[in-house]
């Protein structure tokens, strides 16, 4: 982790950015001024994480020399566990000091959209979402469903979640790409085998002070009627909103509230988004890697592949990072496959 992480580094940029903010023309220009506080707190935060971790790690140390000492057992077995908890802490914390992306540390959107296949992609659509939303409760995320438009028989044709909390981004856009099923049918009564597709998209949320240009007559607005099996987000009154920037072909919709300015609003920011993805695309386009094209959901353009029978495997085709524990993967436990992918980006 020391090797990984530049502590000496970080703090002559702190040092640079305090100084930067205690100027007394700081906030001349309110944009520069609050790209300036973000990489400051971004930065604190980092050193403030570094630096328990190396307290934890001192302290564990501590136990486990004295615990020899006295020989005691009990307190030896708590060391080692410890050690267990810190090293998956310092894993993570290592990876997300590889974060170096303008967008990395943002919330996310996250994109599911069913492919060619009718039942089976839609319900393989949603049993993805299912997925995402596990890992991102089971690593502090919050999340909210924004839009979302059911399958004819069963799963969803595609869904749009808002995923909030620091470095979304960051870790989900190992995600972004096309990603195959291979099982049983449910839905065949002559229990054949099926593939199925579905592609996932990730771009961040875009920070109120980055400039994007949205003209109004680039634009195309409908108000429809929320769609759905009922709930809380499903209306009578047209208050879902659907947005199309006609130079780029954009289209970004929200029926997530009853209030048509609330949806007006939420879809916006998921515009300004994926703009801002755009034009980031643009500026590294040499760094651009497959799994980040926009491709047609079908066989050849896959980032991982789901096998369910005739045998048990999940394997990501860019990093050969697999595991035979379908069920845990598809229960949200990806941090495999980020980890493998994060790890791959550092040697590019």
């Amino acid at each position: 982790m020391r090797g990984v992480f530049d502590q000496p580094a970080l703090e002559a940029r702190l040092k640079e950015l305090e100084e930067e903010a205690a100027k007394d023309n700081f906030w001349n220009e309110p944009k520069a001024a609050q790209i300036v506080l973000k990489e400051k707190s971004i930065i604190e935060n980092k050193l403030k994480r570094y630096k328990k971790l190396i307290c934890e790690l001192e302290d564990m140390e501590a136990l486990k020399s004295l615990a020899e000492e006295a020989h005691d057992n009990q307190s030896l077995i708590e060391a080692e566990q410890g050690f267990i908890v810190l090293e998956k802490s310092a894993k993570r914390f290592e990876l997300e000091a590889l974060f170096t992306g303008e967008a990395d540390s943002n919330h996310a959107f996250l994109e599911v959209h069913s492919g060619a296949g009718g039942t089976e992609s839609c319900d393989w659509a949603s049993m993805l979402l299912r997925m995402y939303l596990r890992w991102a409760e089971a690593n502090g995320f919050k999340t909210e469903i924004l839009d979302e438009l059911e399958g004819d028989s069963a799963g969803i044709k595609s869904s749009t979640v808002h995923i909030i909390g620091e470095n979304a981004y960051g870790w989900l856009k190992s995600e972004n790409g096309i990603h195959r099923l291979v099982r049983i049918s449910p839905f065949d009564s002559n229990a054949k085998r099926h593939t199925s597709f579905a592609s996932v998209t990730v771009y961040p949320e875009v920070d109120d002070d980055i400039d994007i240009k949205i003209e109004d007559k680039d634009l195309r607005i409908d108000t429809l009627r929320s769609s759905g099996a009922g709930g809380q987000h499903v209306n009578k009154t047209e208050s879902a909103i659907r947005i199309t920037h006609i130079p780029t072909n954009i289209v970004v919709s929200c029926q997530n509230s009853r209030s048509q300015h609330a949806n007006k609003a939420e879809a916006f920011r998921m515009l300004r988004a994926k703009l801002y993805e755009q034009e980031l695309k643009k500026r590294e386009a040499e760094k651009q890697a497959a799994e980040n094209d926009k491709s047609d959901n079908s066989w050849g353009n896959q980032i991982r592949s789901y096998v369910l029978h005739p045998y048990q495997m999940v394997k990501d085709l860019r990093t050969g990072f697999e595991t035979s524990d379908t069920s845990g993967v598809l229960d949200g436990n990806l941090q495999g496959f980020m980890n493998s992918w994060l790890s791959g980006e550092r040697v590019k």
